[in-house]
């Protein structure tokens, strides 16, 4: 009996299957019953290195300007779905679940080929195309956000599946830890900057602007800055008055949440649902690319994050400035944060999935 994962592209796709198959196991489900399928990007390192086997299929999304190669997407999905349906059949594949993005698509009809029940889960408030499309063809869909709900069949809010250390993040007892980590100096707020993993030039803009005007012994910074920018910042950070520590990826991100006070960042899915678990307080600045203002309505509407356009970017460093100095607010904003977590849906999807894989 195997369960099929299908994630690939993006952390924001491939994080969470890989909580769920980390789920499964804790659930006593040997890895051997566990296979991925995805393309050549990152999915094709991460997922091995995870533990798991992995599959890679020649597959890629589709091109949102108007190109030639899109028209060769029909052909590559015609063949992805019959090596992923032989795959599953030779496997005895009884469940797989897909995780949007442009593995999906393939993996979902072959699901249904090799007669396996096929269920989804979608990280953003805004349901992706993949996602939309095969949702008609599953069980059940589990969603991240309340306002998915209604646009996919049977759709459970879960959240979004997290790691055991975010999941079960205890701020108090990572604290002394993560500052020491990040060598901060004592008696200082901490702004943590994050812009996903491959980093966000206009936050990284913004941030020297806002170590420029701070004062030295009241604000450090920790910057995920993401690999292509971790040069050009670090730089920066070595000429500023403040601490500012400079980082190009962090793996163990309950690090960074424990030692940040206040965190600046875009508004993807999973940092959304991470600022929630974790009961950081955070200005947002959601990419419009990719309709990331529906996952930051979540938080923003209850008071847990300030959402400001890319178009008033020039807010950013006042707003930042406003909450480093008031803490009571801070404190309130963690607390309804808190109130909207969903930590446990890594283990939620696992359990359902096992009952499916067992029943006749």
């Amino acid at each position: 009996m195997t369960y099929a994962f299908a994630a690939a592209g993006t952390g924001g796709h491939v994080y969470p299957a890989l909580a769920v198959a980390d789920a499964l196991v804790a659930e006593g489900v040997d890895r051997s019953e566990i296979v991925f399928f995805g393309g050549d990007r990152m999915e094709a390192e991460t997922v091995p290195a995870a533990g798991y086997r992995f599959r890679g299929v020649e597959i890629r999304g589709l091109q949102r300007s108007l190109s030639l190669a899109n028209l060769a997407l029909p052909r590559l999905v015609v063949r992805a779905t019959g090596v992923i349906a032989d795959e599953m059949r030779a496997a005895h594949t009884r469940v797989a679940i897909v995780f949007g993005g442009y593995v999906s698509i393939p993996a979902g009809l072959a699901a249904r080929r090799a007669e396996a029940r096929l269920f989804l889960h979608e990280q953003n408030a805004v349901p992706g195309l993949a996602n939309r499309l095969l949702s008609g063809r599953t069980q059940a869909s589990f969603v991240a956000f309340p306002a998915a709900a209604a646009q996919l069949r049977s759709a459970a809010v879960v959240g979004n599946p997290l790691r055991p250390a975010l999941a079960g993040f205890d701020r108090d007892a990572l604290a002394a830890t993560a500052r020491a980590r990040y060598d901060l100096p004592e008696g200082v707020t901490t702004l943590g900057v994050l812009g996903g993993s491959l980093g966000a030039r206009v936050l990284n803009e913004v941030t020297t602007r806002i170590a420029d005007d701070a004062d030295p012994d009241r604000l450090a910074i920790v910057h995920l800055t993401g690999t292509a920018h971790h040069a050009a910042v670090a730089a920066e950070a070595a000429q500023a008055a403040v601490t500012w520590r400079t980082i190009p990826f962090e793996r163990e991100m309950e690090h960074f949440y424990a030692a940040a006070d206040l965190v600046l960042g875009r508004a993807g899915a999973l940092t959304i649902s991470e600022l929630a678990a974790t009961g950081t307080p955070a200005v947002v600045v959601p990419l419009a690319a990719v309709s990331q203002e529906g996952n930051a309505a979540y938080l923003a509407e209850g008071g847990g994050v300030v959402a400001i356009a890319e178009a008033e970017i020039d807010r950013v460093p006042i707003e930042i400035e406003q909450l480093l100095v008031d803490a009571p607010r801070r404190e309130r904003m963690a607390k309804a944060n808190l109130s909207l977590a969903m930590p446990h849906a890594a283990g939620e999807i696992a359990r359902r999935l096992i009952a499916e894989a067992h029943r006749d």
